[in-house]
C-alpha cells in the first residue's frame, strides 16, 4: 500500500517507524495516521500490501498498478504495518492477484484475525496497536521466496527482465510467474511503480525550484518529460505539475511539523 497523497491540513498526520529487527525480512515499516477531516483518501501504488486497523476491522490493502481511493471519516485513527514487497503472499497465505484492493483479514486468517480485532478494540495507544499487528505477523512464521526478494532488489539497478532473472538465479518465465504470485504484477510493472515512487521523492525539490521536470525525467530514465507525464497519470491520476502543486501547498504552509506532506514510504529507500 502506498502512502496517501493529500492536501495540507494541520489535523492530518502520517508517521512511519522501522520494523522490529526480527521482522525485517517481511515488514518494511509500521505507521500511524490521523485523518483530520472526512474525505476520499488517494493512495498511490508502491507494490506493497498493508495490514490496517481502522478502529473497527483489520483489512489488507494492496496497491500495485493504480491509485486507490479510500473513504475515511473525520478524525479517524489508522494503524498499520507494511509488508515488504515480495513477502506479502508468504505472510498472507494467498496469491496476491487473487486479492481485491481491500480485503477483510478475517476472510484470510479467520479466528486469528477476529481475536486480534478484539484485542485492538480495547487498546487505545497507537504504538501498542502496532505492536499487536507485529506480533500477529510474527506468529505467521512466514518464509518469503528469497528469489523474489532478490529480484525486487535487482530492479533498483536493472530494467531488463533477463538481467533481473539472472540476478535472482531463475529463468525469465519462472521470474514472471513468481512475481505475479508474490507481488501481483510482473517485473516490468513493478519497475514502473518503483520509478514513480522515486519521482515522488523529488516533489519537494521540484516545488522549491531546485529541480526541473525535464531534468528529473531524464535522471530517472524516462524517455522524455511526456513519458513521465503519461506514467504519472496512469499511476496517480494526476499530471506531474499537479503533484508538484500538492508539494507546494505543504511548503507554503506553517508550521510544517504539524502538517501533512506528500510523503514517500521509507521502505522504498535503499536496499529492500
Amino acid at each position: 500500500m502506498g502512502v496517501p497523497l493529500r492536501p495540507v491540513a494541520a489535523r492530518s498526520v502520517y508517521r512511519e517507524v522501522a520494523p522490529p529487527p526480527a521482522l525485517t525480512d517481511v515488514l518494511a515499516c509500521g505507521w500511524h495516521g490521523n485523518t483530520g477531516w472526512a474525505r476520499p483518501l488517494r493512495v498511490l501504488p508502491d507494490g506493497c500490501a498493508d495490514l490496517v486497523w481502522d478502529g473497527t476491522a483489520l483489512t489488507v490493502v494492496v496497491t500495485v498498478g493504480a491509485p486507490l481511493r479510500l473513504w475515511v471519516p473525520a478524525s479517524a485513527s489508522r494503524v498499520g504495518v507494511r509488508l515488504r514487497c515480495g513477502a506479502a503472499a508468504a505472510v498472507l497465505g494467498t496469491s496476491i492477484p487473487d486479492l481485491p484492493a481491500v480485503t477483510g483479514l478475517r476472510d484470510l486468517w479467520g479466528a486469528d484475525a477476529r481475536r486480534a480485532e478484539d484485542v485492538l478494540a480495547t487498546t487505545l495507544d497507537p504504538q501498542a496497536q502496532r505492536g499487536i499487528l507485529e506480533m500477529l505477523v510474527a506468529r505467521r512464521r512466514a518464509a518469503p521466496d528469497q528469489r523474489v526478494l532478490a529480484a525486487v532488489r535487482a530492479l533498483r539497478a536493472a530494467t531488463r527482465t533477463a538481467d533481473v532473472a539472472e540476478a535472482a538465479g531463475i529463468s525469465e518465465r519462472a521470474l514472471r510467474r513468481h512475481f505475479r504470485h508474490a507481488v501481483g504484477a510482473g517485473p516490468k510493472q513493478l519497475h514502473r511503480v518503483r520509478r514513480f515512487q522515486r519521482f515522488l521523492r523529488l516533489l519537494e525539490p521540484l516545488a522549491a525550484g531546485r529541480a526541473s521536470l525535464a531534468g528529473v525525467a531524464a535522471g530517472l530514465g524516462y524517455a522524455d518529460q511526456s513519458h513521465l507525464g503519461r506514467e504519472c497519470r496512469r499511476l496517480s491520476g494526476s499530471s506531474p505539475a499537479e503533484l508538484v502543486r500538492v508539494a507546494e501547498k505543504f511548503q507554503t504552509s506553517a508550521p510544517p511539523a504539524r502538517h501533512d506532506r506528500p510523503h514517500v514510504p521509507s521502505h522504498d529507500r535503499g536496499a529492500r
